[in-house]
């Protein structure tokens, strides 16, 4: 089960990160884009480092401050959840 759970956050992350690339390419072609939910969601699913690292490798969405709040904000929030969840299934 916990290997099963790295290969999802592993998978996710990479996700995210390349959304972040797909996103940040087409903006600059002035193309089809990715929407912000679509990109706040994948964060959310635990694809947030991903995106994080993915906004500071190709300088996108960095003025945003959905962004560059939400997603520290989420990974925070993720990390709490996974800190205290075992005491909670635990009961």
């Amino acid at each position: 089960m916990n290997n099963l759970f790295l290969y999802y956050i592993l998978f996710i992350n990479f996700i995210g990160l390349c959304l972040m690339y797909i996103d940040k390419s087409k903006a600059i072609k002035k193309q089809w884009r990715i929407s912000e939910s679509k990109l706040l969601f994948i964060s959310l699913i635990g694809g947030s480092i991903g995106s994080l690292l993915g906004m500071n490798l190709f300088r996108h969405k960095t003025k945003h401050p959905k962004f560059t709040i939400g997603i520290p904000v989420i990974i925070i929030l993720q990390l709490l959840v996974l800190h205290y969840l075992p005491s909670f299934i635990a009961i």
